[in-house]
């Protein structure tokens, strides 16, 4: 199995029917899948013309030609295919090696509109910071593409009679089991697109080591691509060495992994690294409604990009594979990093974060794992288990709230509880298992409208 179905072909075909398509720039870390989705798509057109500007006769035909139409001819006879009035994909991969290439594009957005044009590029997120790319404003799109989700990972595995009940959220008591038994192997591999590839194909997790060790060494092998500082080099080397292990933790840029780092070099360490969408530093935010600001001065959690190269760096694949109950693994921390890998991956938005919750209260540790925007209500999420007694910080939250919806995501099947806190205050806890946490929005969509 080379490729499977991925929820961004639906994104991609939107943009495909738009009246105001513009050149859509393809935006994830590496490895993520972005050449093998465009070949995908590519199906579904008449014609479909791939660059790759890693390639001296690709990358200097942008070099030759100014005129947007005089380009197009040539691609279609370099690539030895026939001018046509049909559907045509250009695909211009490696974009980053010409800059000639980045700004032709409006011309494709102003002149040659009726060709569809997907680019993309290795570690274009730093890259742009450091060649000084810069994308038309205005005449480009954005789509961000994460690692597999869980309903993609399913698929992938063949489980299509499965995947149908989950998509529809309509998973009944008697399947329950079966889905968290698939959504534990879910967390134990992860959602790179190679490692679901070769775990499909043996069912064991132990097959996927070499893939995940070339994954690993890959991340570090760019680092100097990220940036021309010999110094800040070895800061970014260590955070890819040691931070998996400290995934989901609330972290201090002082002495970091047990380094000598100062807070402002691994900072900004830090915020190469986000750049190239490996990880992401989730801020508090204190309110409960929009719009939801992050406290910046707090200390962060830090998120990486895939919770199997989480568990495989950390060495914790034995801990998740033999727990009896996956909230109990790593003092819950691989729960909440799947959980908001999850509802990361509900966006294409490139500018999409999360946001836990923290009380801003003096003498208060009010804290929920995150918080969650629909239709511009801020809804708090707690993965836990426990009764409704215990989730206190979730009452706290609900007391100062406009709203009456809070979830707890959990092991059991779906349901959902009529609450009251202490204050009086009554509100409506949705129970949530961890296979519906990607159908968020439908749950919320039924339920709230």
């Amino acid at each position: 199995m080379e490729s499977f179905n991925r929820k961004a072909l639906e994104w991609l075909r939107d943009w495909k029917g738009s009246n105001n398509r513009k050149p859509l720039i393809l935006r994830g870390a590496r490895q993520v899948g972005k050449t093998t989705l465009v070949t995908e798509f590519a199906k579904e057109y008449d014609v479909f013309l791939h660059l790759n500007l890693e390639k001296e006769e690709d990358r200097i035909l942008f070099e030759k030609y100014n005129d947007v139409n005089k380009l197009l001819q040539a691609i279609f006879i370099l690539k030895g295919k026939l001018s046509t009035d049909k559907n045509v994909l250009l695909f211009i991969d490696e974009i980053q090696n010409s800059q000639k290439a980045v700004a032709i594009l409006r011309y494709f957005y102003e002149e040659a509109n009726h060709i569809h044009v997907i680019t993309a590029g290795s570690l274009l997120e730093t890259l742009m910071d450091v060649r000084k790319i810069s994308f038309p404003v205005g005449r480009v799109q954005y789509f961000a593409l994460r690692p597999c989700t869980f309903s993609e990972f399913i698929g992938a595995l063949g489980n299509t009679f499965d995947l149908q009940y989950l998509e529809n959220c309509e998973v009944p008591e008697i399947m329950h089991p079966r889905l968290m038994g698939q959504f534990r192997e879910y967390i134990l591999c992860g959602g790179m697109p190679a490692a679901i590839v070769q775990y499909a194909e043996s069912k064991d997790i132990l097959s996927v080591k070499d893939t995940y060790e070339s994954l690993l060494l890959s991340y570090k092998d760019d680092v100097e691509k990220y940036t021309s500082n010999p110094a800040m080099v070895k800061i970014i080397r260590s955070i890819l060495t040691n931070g998996w292990q400290c995934a989901a933790e609330t972290i201090s840029f002082e002495g970091f992994g047990g380094t000598t780092y100062r807070s402002r070099e691994m900072g900004e360490a830090f915020q190469i690294i986000n750049k190239a969408m490996l990880l992401e530093l989730v801020y508090p935010s204190s309110d409960v409604q929009c719009p939801t600001m992050p406290n910046m001065r707090k200390h962060p959690k830090l998120m990486w990009l895939d919770t199997g190269l989480v568990n495989y760096a950390s060495g914790i694949q034995h801990d998740v594979f033999f727990a009896s109950d996956i909230n109990d693994i790593w003092r819950g921390r691989v729960t909440e990093h799947i959980v908001g890998q999850e509802l990361l991956a509900i966006s294409n938005d490139v500018s999409a974060q999360r946001h836990y919750w923290r009380r801003d209260k003096a003498g208060s540790d009010a804290e929920l794992d995150f918080v969650y925007i629909y239709k511009g209500l801020v809804i708090p999420i707690e993965v836990k288990s426990g009764n409704n007694a215990k989730l206190k910080s979730l009452h706290q939250f609900m007391d100062i709230a406009p709203h009456d919806i809070a979830i707890r995501v959990w092991s059991n099947p779906y349901s959902v509880d009529e609450v009251k806190t202490n204050s009086g205050k009554t509100f409506r806890l949705i129970n949530l298992p961890f296979y519906y946490v990607g159908q968020l929005e439908k749950i919320l969509g039924k339920i709230i409208g």
